[in-house]
């Protein structure tokens, strides 16, 4: 087989960073929610129900990103499948097209989506880096002090 030769084994393959991506999206977003939950008052009743939809959230969103790790390996381990013989008249029906377009429509949703979320998610780090940069600047002065 030529190294060049496109197969539906390499086309996987590269195609492994996306379920990759998303299993790391979904595992950072899992850990966010598990540190937040740190801050929550334990005698309150309404921490008590943001814990349970966090932990419930965070579990949810650790599975789907193990599970999806599992898709990206397997997708990346797939380069060496041979060429297959394949109908072309079946993969070129109005229902394959509708699929693809559908794929590329949900990854442009996405890439808009991750855009937007962006700024926000920036500002949020830069308060947050401000705030340890304050209770830092806090202890310094707390350790110099006599």
């Amino acid at each position: 087989m030529d190294e060049e030769e496109p197969t539906c084994g390499r086309g996987l393959a590269q195609s492994a960073d996306v379920p990759g991506g998303l299993a790391a999206v979904a595992a950072g977003l899992a850990q966010n929610l598990e540190v937040h939950t740190r801050a929550l008052d334990a005698g309150d009743a309404a921490a008590a129900r943001e814990l349970g939809v966090y932990e419930r959230i965070a579990h949810s969103l650790r599975s789907a990103a193990a599970d999806l790790r599992v898709a990206a390996a397997e997708m990346a381990s797939a380069v060496d499948l041979p060429m297959a013989d394949h109908d072309m008249a079946a993969i070129t029906t109005p229902d394959v097209l509708d699929a693809f377009e559908r794929y590329v429509a949900a990854e442009d949703d996405l890439r808009r989506l991750l855009t937007t979320r962006h700024v926000a998610d920036e500002e949020m780090l830069t308060a947050i880096r401000a705030e340890i940069g304050s209770h830092e600047a806090a202890t310094e002065r707390v350790e110099i002090a006599p």
